[in-house]
């Protein structure tokens, strides 16, 4: 009864008979991005990349392709260490020798970061920008200080002075270009310009009013000479 109730699976044991795919057995191309401490650059950057390929090739790797990817600011510190050199490289790997390698990639202080992923093949042109390296007056810029912001960054933190300052057509003091009315004003019509002269009829009418009141005081003399002089008559 006991023996025909299933039994866990000891650990390390393998179930079935070994596998005989050829495909199995062929060695694996991996990618993989190395993340160097800059001051371990600053000493050589043959010595740097020595420090990666050596690792890889004494746990039976074969290096296809390795060369510098970049130098960038990282996201948060790693090791007190606010920046870093990436090591881009493509190798096969046999698989015995994997547990290994990573356990000493692990434990080194020169190498802060590592990730590994399997592939199909070399991307087209890496053994290019690889062999380039190899060239006599190739040089690995010097990497900068810890503390160094990235040069994108800063230039997103400080625009261009003076971009976007002044208005298009316009001066910095704002005012409208010449024959252009302000917006929020209504243009004005010259033909009603204000002026200290009436019109020419007005002054015709003004003309004619005084001189019929002048006459009128005329004639209200005139009578009046007339009605104070009636009463000598008389007597």
């Amino acid at each position: 009864m006991h023996d025909a109730v299933p039994q866990p699976l000891e650990s390390g044991v393998v179930t079935g008979p070994p596998s005989t795919d050829k495909e199995s057995l062929l060695p694996q191309i991996y990618e993989g991005m190395f993340l160097l401490d800059n001051n371990v650059v600053r000493e050589g950057w043959a010595s740097a990349k020595a420090l990666v390929t050596g690792t890889l090739e004494k746990y039976g790797g074969k290096i296809h392709t390795a060369r510098r990817w970049d130098e960038r600011r990282l996201c948060y510190p790693i090791d007190r260490k606010n920046r870093g050199t990436y090591l881009l490289a493509y190798y096969e790997m046999p698989i015995e020798g994997i547990a290994p390698m990573r356990r000493e990639f692990d434990l080194s202080e020169r190498v802060l970061r590592y990730l590994e992923l399997a592939v199909d093949e070399i991307p087209e042109g890496e053994a290019e920008l690889s062999a380039a390296e190899s060239a006599a007056d190739f040089v690995v810029p010097e990497p900068p200080p810890d503390d160094a912001p990235d040069v994108e960054a800063t230039e997103e933190a400080n625009p261009e002075e003076g971009e976007g300052s002044e208005a298009p057509g316009g001066d910095a003091t704002g005012e409208a270009p010449a024959g252009e009315t302000p917006a929020g004003e209504t243009p004005a019509d010259d033909s009603a310009e204000t002026s200290s002269e009436p019109p020419a009829e007005a002054s015709a009418g003004a003309s004619a009013g005084a001189s019929a009141g002048a006459s009128a005081e005329a004639s209200t003399g005139s009578a009046s000479e007339v009605t104070e002089q009636a009463p000598k008559e008389e007597a």
